[in-house]
C-alpha cells in the first residue's frame, strides 16, 4: 500500500520527501500513520529498485532537500500494480482506497473497469464479521447493538459502494462503444 502510494503521487509530479510524507499521510493516514521510519526505507527500495530517483536541491533556509521523481520503470511498475492489484488490494478497504486513488492513471477505460469488476464481485460475495459456524450473521440477528452497528454501518458503506461500481461501470463500459 505504501509503495502504491509512493508510485502513485510521483506520477503526477516529482516531490520533495516531507511533501510526499503529507500527501501520503492525508490519504492513509487516519488508518496508519506515516512514520519516517517506515516511509524512507520504502524510498530506498524504489530507489535501488530504479523505480524513482532522489535529486538535492539546496533548501531554501536549511539543509539540502530530496526531490523525489519516478522513472520510466516506477511509471511501468505502477501501471503493472493498477492493472493486477494483488488480491489483498481489492479485498481490504485501505489497500483499495489507495488503489482506487490512482485508479485514474490507467488509461484504457476497459482495465480500469477490470479491476472494479474484481471489487464487485467480491463485495457481491455473502459475508460478515461475525458468523454462526459457517453462515454470516446479519445485523437482525444480533442481539448485541455494538455488532448490529458494526453489521449496520458495513452494510450502509457496502451498499454505497456497490452503487457508485455499477454507476462507474456502466459509464466506463459507454466510454468503450
Amino acid at each position: 500500500m505504501l509503495e502504491l502510494a509512493i508510485l502513485g503521487f510521483l506520477y503526477d509530479a516529482p516531490l520533495h520527501g516531507y511533501v510526499l510524507r503529507r500527501h501520503i499521510a492525508a490519504l492513509t493516514g487516519h488508518v496508519r500513520p506515516v512514520a519516517e521510519s517506515t516511509l524512507y526505507p520504502a524510498i530506498k527500495r524504489l530507489e535501488k529498485a530504479g523505480l524513482l530517483v532522489r535529486a538535492t536541491e539546496p533548501g531554501a533556509v536549511a539543509a539540502p532537500r530530496h526531490v523525489l521523481t519516478l522513472t520510466e520503470e516506477g511509471g511501468r511498475e505502477l501501471m503493472r500494480r493498477l492493472a493486477e492489484p494483488a488480491q489483498r488490494e481489492i479485498t481490504d478497504e485501505n489497500h483499495w482506497f489507495t488503489l482506487l486513488a490512482f485508479l485514474r492513471h490507467l488509461a484504457d477505460p476497459a482495465a480500469q473497469a477490470a479491476v472494479l469488476r474484481r471489487r464487485l464481485a467480491f463485495l457481491e460475495e455473502p459475508a460478515s464479521f461475525f458468523y454462526d459456524g459457517d453462515r454470516p450473521l446479519s445485523a437482525e440477528e444480533l442481539d448485541d447493538p455494538f455488532r448490529r452497528g458494526v453489521l449496520t454501518i458495513a452494510r450502509a458503506t457496502s451498499r454505497a459502494e456497490l452503487a457508485w461500481l455499477r454507476d462507474t461501470l456502466a459509464s466506463l463500459d459507454g466510454v468503450g462503444r
